[in-house]
């Protein structure tokens, strides 16, 4: 595995993590949903003018159409059902609940991208969920099970959208217009989502939002779904999936990282040891990875 591929993984991992922290202070004075439309905005805006300088063709004519349209269900459905479940469950519970996401890639990129996962992995990523938990757990309620029901069938979301843009990339020449032709597709479906909660009487008008609050909306944004997004098919391209799954059990790490520095927020004993061990295993999975043998490129065209 390149390390500028793992390098990729990595930051978008930073990207997702930091973002989250930033929403923070959007999501107490923003409705979700709207949010989602805000924040999605911001990001093709930036995608946009930095496509426009770089002289980069908005669309890219030789990529295959199922993978714009893969915006619809990530970050579209995927964070919908999500901020749906959030509604009925405590943030720690959603957030150990999306710990099921790269044991969710594991396996179906061992079915459907014959992807080759060895027990020794797959050991790894379990005791990886667990120190993310210890990092994230937090005693509360113990949730409904319409939210934990909405929760995973967004984790699922995001797990088929990893294996089916895998399996897709390599018909685009660049990620740039990916990227934005996604979100595109997913700013369309937010807009349509937001116009049916507005229309059934539902709370989706911004009031009295502070400088700091649409600022943590853009900023927020622009990383979570430009940056993130933009970094982490880029890895993907080059990597097996099943390995840049491993990346998302950092995303609680940096955001905690982000939280500590943005927020003043404080780790606990319990913490930094789940933090620790997080860090321990996804270095030895992408140390394993980086010894393995080459895997073979995944045929993107059958035609």
């Amino acid at each position: 595995m390149p390390r500028r591929a793992l390098l990729a993984l990595v930051l978008a991992a930073a990207s997702w993590g930091t973002a989250t922290a930033v929403s923070k202070r959007a999501v107490a004075e923003i409705p979700p949903l709207t949010l989602l439309a805000i924040q999605l905005a911001a990001s093709l805006v930036v995608l946009a003018l930095l496509m426009r300088w770089r002289h980069e063709p908005f669309r890219d004519p030789t990529a295959s159409p199922i993978l714009g349209r893969l915006g619809v269900l990530n970050p579209g459905v995927a964070y919908a059902l999500g901020l749906l479940g959030l509604v009925h469950i405590s943030a720690s519970l959603s957030v150990l609940l999306w710990a099921a996401e790269p044991l969710m890639i594991l396996l179906l990129a061992g079915w459907f991208l014959h992807e080759r996962v060895t027990p020794g992995v797959v050991v790894l990523s379990l005791i990886a969920a667990a120190g993310m938990a210890l990092v994230v757990y937090a005693p509360g309620p113990s949730g409904q099970l319409l939210g934990v029901a909405l929760t995973l069938a967004g984790v699922a979301c995001c797990a088929i959208y990893t294996i089916v843009a895998r399996r897709w990339l390599g018909t685009a020449e660049g990620t740039a217009a990916v990227v934005a032709t996604q979100q595109l597709y997913a700013l369309a479906f937010a807009l349509v989502v937001v116009a049916a909660v507005w229309l059934a009487g539902g709370a989706v008008r911004p009031e009295n939002v502070s400088p700091a609050g649409w600022l943590s909306a853009l900023v927020s944004g622009v990383l979570y779904y430009g940056v993130a997004y933009w970094l982490y098919l880029s890895g993907l391209r080059e990597v097996p999936a099943s390995f840049a799954a491993v990346s998302f059990y950092l995303i609680p790490i940096f955001g905690l990282a982000a939280a500590f520095l943005l927020l003043g927020e404080r780790l606990n004993p319990q913490q930094w040891l789940g933090a620790g061990v997080v860090i321990v295993v996804v270095l030895a999975i992408f140390r394993a990875g980086q010894k393995a043998k080459p895997a073979l490129p995944v045929v993107a065209d059958l035609a």
